[in-house]
């Protein structure tokens, strides 16, 4: 079957906008289509990716080495190695590394529009200066 047998297009894009290098780690885009976009993200240890939604796109989740902390909604689960999860759209999910080790994971994101403006990071908007008391 050829990429296109299937009517998506297809890139194997390693120099894709999307790769790159991160406060928490790097990504690199294996591949990418129309609706679709397979990324590996390396994540450095303690560190983790801020909480966020998307709304036109689902990801799932495979980790390859390392352990991930995932929180999907109200919940949070520890994820090994050859363990995946599942996060819908329109859900807060964020993802970090409790470990030593750099965390490894397959992203698979699906939707019908995959456009970075589609991330909304809820906790960037707060204001997390405390007030000084009167009087200090």
């Amino acid at each position: 079957m050829t990429p296109n047998e299937n009517n998506t297009q297809s890139n194997i894009n390693e120099l894709s906008p999307h790769s790159g290098t991160r406060y928490w780690g790097e990504v690199q885009v294996i591949e990418e289509g129309e609706t679709y976009r397979i990324s590996r993200l390396e994540i450095k240890p303690r560190h983790g990716i801020k909480p966020q939604i998307h709304y036109h796109r689902n990801e799932h989740w495979v980790v390859v080495s390392g352990v991930a902390k995932v929180t999907c909604g109200e919940k949070e689960i520890l994820l090994n190695r050859n363990e995946s999860t599942y996060v819908p759209a329109a859900t807060l999910h964020k993802v970090e590394n409790p470990g030593q080790i750099p965390l490894v994971i397959l992203e698979i994101q699906n939707g019908e529009y995959l456009g970075e403006d589609d991330t909304e990071r809820p906790y960037d908007f707060l204001n997390l200066v405390k007030p000084v008391a009167d009087g200090q």
